[in-house]
């Protein structure tokens, strides 16, 4: 996929990203633990998938930064890294689990009742979204401006945008208003947005109940379906038909994980949204074979690789994959930032490591992801951290009861 496809108005492109950012896995597992870790783990997982595929499984400008096309350089690794795209569809189904989860939970702060005239549903809708606006903005502002700087050195061979168009992009809604992104990777975020907005409309401030989050899923697949076959810009861009079973399908699994394995109507969930994924995944990813093709993916192997992400969340939801290795949660702190920066940025980094310093471009590839890490690592300790829960307590003030 090239950047032209990644603009406003061009027609919709095959998955090419990783997706969008979760909360910190908090919650009571099945082993009494209580942190998901492995899901940190699937989240880096996902995010080295998406890494590989913008590096080393498309054309584009990484292309310019090679000094010719990934094929030429990694000849055998190339074809698999095409695949690396369907990180976006796994991040898709952990983010329907964890959002389930932290929208379950209760609002934790307590309000005067002379200071706070909010209804219950009022203050749980507050809480929800102080926790994701204070999770998304942070990392993205900073990501924002950084990459428009280095954009705008003269020795980068990068067009930054001008002046208007960043500052349209700081408030996450350049693509409905049809303003370039800054970063090519943000789209994934404005999915993401509008299945907060979903969830919070029909779960959140209602109240989650079971009844209720399955009544969501249930209704958000057939209207998802109906949009399909509608053909009306207006619900595709608010039920994200090609999106929507990704998100759903990890909510039926956040359900067996609360509600256990013998639960029928999960298992339903589950089943028909990875039917319905896996249609959408061949259905954007597949082409017939091309000799003018980057590369040629496989039905097989994209169903495979869907199935695969399904089934790994799976198995941390029914606590089958237990793992309490600490680094896990650093793992997982590290993924967003990564996502944010590691594109545009990688671009720049392997045309500096490759074409000005020499480096061979399999040295170069683990560099440039290893010098990303970093980069997150910054970002999020010296950034996420303490801006994160001070956003968090601007949006939704704690006051402590009488």
């Amino acid at each position: 996929m090239t950047a032209s496809q990644l603009t406003p108005g061009a027609p919709p492109a095959p998955p090419a990203a990783v997706a969008a950012p979760q909360t910190v896995i908090r919650g009571r597992s099945r082993d009494g633990s209580s942190r998901l870790r492995a899901l940190d783990g699937l989240r880096l997982l996902a995010a080295l998938m998406v890494a590989g595929y913008h590096y080393a499984g498309r054309n584009g400008e990484i292309s310019q930064a090679w000094g010719g096309s990934p094929a030429h350089q990694f000849p055998t690794l190339a074809p698999l890294f095409a695949y690396g795209c369907l990180g976006v569809q796994i991040f898709f189904v952990i983010s329907g689990f964890v959002i389930c989860l932290s929208g379950w939970a209760p609002p934790v702060a307590h309000h005067r009742p002379s200071a706070d005239r909010a209804t219950p549903g009022q203050r749980r809708l507050r809480a929800f979204l102080a926790s994701r606006v204070s999770r998304l903005y942070p990392a993205y502002w900073a990501a924002i401006l950084l990459i428009t700087a280095v954009f705008a050195l003269p020795w980068v061979a990068y067009k930054a945008l001008p002046p208007s168009e960043v500052l349209t992009n700081l408030t996450m809604l350049q693509q409905p208003l049809g303003v370039d992104r800054v970063l090519g990777v943000c789209w994934t975020l404005w999915a993401e947005m509008r299945f907060y907005a979903l969830f919070a409309l029909c779960v959140v401030l209602p109240g989650a109940t079971r009844g209720r989050v399955v009544l969501f899923c249930a209704g958000w697949t057939l209207a998802a379906a109906l949009a399909q076959a509608a053909h009306e810009p207006f619900l595709d861009t608010a039920l994200m038909p090609e999106y929507a079973p990704f998100f759903i399908g990890g909510i039926g699994l956040y359900l067996l994980h609360r509600y256990g394995a013998r639960d029928p109507i999960a298992w339903a969930i589950v089943l028909v949204s990875w039917l319905i994924g896996q249609h959408y995944a061949v259905a954007g990813l597949w082409h017939a074979p091309s000799a003018t093709a980057f590369s040629y993916r496989s039905t097989a192997v994209i169903i495979a690789v869907v199935t695969l992400g399904f089934a790994l969340v799976a198995a941390v939801a029914l606590g089958l994959l237990r793992v309490n290795w600490r680094w896990l949660t650093v793992a997982g702190a590290l993924t967003y930032p990564f996502y944010l920066v590691h594109e545009h940025l990688g671009w720049v980094v392997v045309g500096a490591l490759h074409r000005t310093l020499g480096l061979p471009a399999y040295v170069t590839l683990p560099l440039t992801v290893g010098l990303m890490l970093l980069l997150a690592w910054l970002m999020h300790r010296f950034l996420e951290r303490p801006l994160t829960p001070a956003l968090k307590r601007a949006i939704n003030p704690r006051r402590p009861a009488v």
